[in-house]
Formats: structure tokens, C-alpha cells, sequence
């Protein structure tokens, strides 16, 4: 393998989803596209392939889109359904390039989001975005053991819970010394700017005083040190499964 190539290659683009986003990158089937373009120029070997571990992370981008062009709530888990369904087909087309270890990440507890609990002052989860997380973890779990049982050449699928993750990081921040696990750290100064926000080369935006004592960075994101506390937890269950 290429020098250049030893950590891996990033198919990902901010913003974007299983589906069709209000980004304009491509969604994750042209991502996967782009990866077995690359098989076939052989910049990955089949041995490459049998070595490696393909990451598929689904964050939720296909909900906000939903949310935001008015997807109704009666309609909600069937599109999570057909979220789910075609996440599997990735992950089978992705088997069928040749990669023997593929880990999908369930989704974090989106309800828990500071976008999402900014009407409560950042005091707490919503509930009802949370429930249908669940939702979306649970087929998604069901899907997954089925490829499991279904695969004959010993692909193993492996789910990061990060929902688990997150909430145990959530309920009990003082364990990885955070501070404030809901609001987020940085952010605009008013509603019509958000984190990064510039105008007129004058920042409008706020960063809080200890970053590392916060679990979200902006209204989205965790910092770093809420991401190596998610990690702390993974570490201790789903990651052994990478282990070849």
C-alpha cells in the first residue's frame, strides 16, 4: 500500500447523508462509488481490502433534511425504515467490494443535541427525538444481525453503539471531568450567528473559557474531550470487535 495510504482514505463530506441532503456533495452511495472507482484503477489490492476496516457513519443529516422540508410526523418511522434499508444496502455493496470488516455507527442520542435542547435552556433531552433514535438503532441492530448470519466469508458488521455511549457520558459527565454537558461551548452572539460566525473580519461568535470541561463544542458537535469520553466507553465494549 502506498505510504500516503497506511491511515486509511476519507470518502466522507460534511452535511450529507444516506439520502440526498440540502448539501450539494454527494451522498453515500457516490461516496462508495468513489471508493470502487479506486478499487479498480488498484490503488486498493484485494489483500488491502481483506486488511482493512471500512467505517460507515450515519449522523442524522437524513433527519434535519426531513425535518426541515416539513416531513410530518405520521411519516417519520418509515422514513427511518427506508433510512435503515438503504444503510444496509451500502454496507452490502461495501462486503461485496471485498472489505472483510465494516462497522456502522448507530446514532448518537440526537435528542440531546444543544440545537435540540436549547428551548429548555439546555437542561435537558428531548425525549421524543430520542425515542425515535431508538428506532433507527433498532432496525438498524435487527439489519446487522442478519448480515451477520447471512455472511459465508467471514465479514464480520459491527455496531458502535454511540448512543450508550453518549448517554453514559451524559447522565454522568463528572467521571471524565466535564463540567457542562449541554451547553454548547461555542457559539454565536446572537440567533443570527453560530459558531465560526465572521462579518466584516470581526468574529461573532463566543468561545467559552475551559473548552475541555464542555461535552459540546457547538450546537452540534462534541469537543474533543466529549469525544475522547465517548471513546473511553467504546473502548470498553464494541471496538475489541475490531480486532483481527
Amino acid at each position: 500500500m502506498p505510504q500516503y495510504l497506511k491511515y486509511g482514505m476519507n470518502f466522507a463530506y460534511g452535511g450529507t447523508g444516506v439520502f440526498n441532503t440540502s448539501s450539494s456533495n454527494p451522498n453515500m452511495t457516490i461516496q462508495i462509488d468513489f471508493f470502487n472507482q479506486l478499487i479498480q484503477e488498484n490503488v486498493f489490492t484485494p489483500s488491502d481490502l481483506t486488511n482493512s476496516v471500512a467505517l460507515v457513519s450515519v449522523a442524522g443529516n437524513d433527519y434535519n433534511f426531513y425535518l426541515a422540508t416539513n416531513g410530518s410526523a405520521q411519516g417519520f418511522p418509515s422514513f427511518i425504515a427506508s433510512v435503515v434499508n438503504q444503510t444496509t444496502t451500502n454496507l452490502i455493496r461495501l462486503q461485496k467490494l471485498g472489505v472483510k470488516k465494516i462497522v456502522v455507527g448507530g446514532l448518537q442520542p440526537l435528542g440531546c443535541l444543544p440545537l435540540i435542547t436549547a428551548p429548555s435552556s439546555f437542561q435537558r433531552c428531548n425525549s421524543t427525538f430520542n425515542e425515535l433514535v431508538v428506532l433507527h438503532n433498532n432496525l438498524l441492530n435487527q439489519s446487522v444481525t442478519k448480515l451477520n448470519q447471512q455472511s459465508k466469508d467471514h465479514t464480520t458488521f459491527v455496531i458502535l453503539d454511540l448512543y450508550d455511549s453518549f448517554m453514559s457520558v451524559l447522565n454522568d459527565p463528572s467521571i471524565n471531568n466535564i463540567k457542562d454537558q449541554f451547553n454548547p461551548c461555542c457559539v454565536g452572539v446572537s440567533s443570527k450567528y453560530s459558531c465560526g460566525s465572521v462579518e466584516n473580519n470581526v468574529k461573532k461568535y463566543t468561545v467559552c473559557e475551559n473548552p475541555e470541561s464542555a461535552f459540546f463544542w457547538d450546537m452540534f458537535h462534541p469537543t474533543q474531550q466529549g469525544w475522547n469520553a465517548v471513546y473511553n466507553k467504546l473502548h470498553k465494549g464494541d471496538l475489541h470487535q475490531l480486532q483481527y
